[in-house]
């Protein structure tokens, strides 16, 4: 009898000294929660896009702890309703959310480039950029394995005609795609810019002829046709100053490929 008992009551002093030290350094290592971060944290999206600059969406709202005084409108998922309802929180006043939205800077479908080889077991664009640059005439342009379709929660990218497309309304803003481009083409521009340089080769505009038929030349009409000295030409490739672009879409109308394109303007998603 006494060998069953001394191990259970052996055991029960083991569990009730643990206990108590449990209970000890709970109090010992208790960290308050503040409970305005708290209700930051509520009102963020969860997409823990980064965007923001922290790691996620818990960073962002623990930043708030340190630094009250931070921007409240830096979140672009959760747009001008987030940024008020963390600056009422805070007593503060809402600061401006600058709009953005995923841009691809490519236009090569297959309308005007080609595929150099066939590559059945590649089903990323990650793997294709390490294999011998793609499979397109391209190695600039947009591979179109659709790693930025499987990256972005959102539904807002599809791959049409062998190129990347964005829907200018479905997009948050987050830049998830920009992140897992291996050509890096997808840029996060400004809503309101609306004309763009849908190329991002570096090649010689003979070179680029020859490999795509809406690549950029570098032929400088663009630059003489801005009158707000928005366009340059770098490496081969027009380049527009998006701050100083005024959306005229005069360079578009000069380019001779096509590579500048101006979009529509179509409301952001509430």
């Amino acid at each position: 009898m006494g060998t069953v008992v001394l191990p259970a009551i052996i055991v029960a002093v083991i569990g009730l000294i643990a206990g108590i030290i449990l209970t000890i350094a709970s109090k010992l290592m208790f960290v308050p929660v503040d409970e305005k971060v708290a209700a930051i944290r509520e009102v963020l999206p969860g997409a823990n896009c980064g965007a923001c600059g922290f790691a996620g969406c818990d960073d962002y709202a623990a930043a708030f702890a340190d630094n009250p005084d931070m921007s409240t409108a830096l979140c672009p998922v959760g747009g001008s309703t987030c940024a008020t309802q963390i600056a009422g929180i805070l007593g503060v006043e809402a600061g401006d959310v600058e709009e953005k939205v995923a841009m691809v800077m490519c236009n090569g479908n297959y309308g005007v480039t080609k595929q150099i080889m066939e590559a059945d077991r590649i089903h990323t664009c990650k793997a294709a950029k390490q294999f011998y640059g793609g499979m397109w005439a391209c190695p600039h342009g947009c591979l179109a394995l659709g790693d930025c379709v499987r990256q972005c929660n959102y539904d807002a990218i599809r791959i049409e005609n062998g190129v990347a497309k964005i829907d200018r309304i479905k997009c948050v803003g987050c830049g998830a795609c920009t992140k897992v481009c291996p050509n890096n083409i997808i840029s996060m521009v400004n809503i309101r810019n609306l004309v763009f340089v849908a190329c991002k080769s570096v090649a010689k505009g003979a070179v680029t002829r020859k490999i795509c038929d809406n690549g950029c030349i570098g032929c400088g009409k663009c630059v003489k046709a801005c009158k707000f000295d928005a366009v340059s030409v770098k490496n081969n490739v027009a380049e527009i100053d998006l701050d100083a672009c005024k959306n005229c879409g005069l360079c578009a109308k000069e380019c001779p490929t096509g590579a500048i394109i101006k979009r529509t303007k179509l409301p952001k998603q509430s």
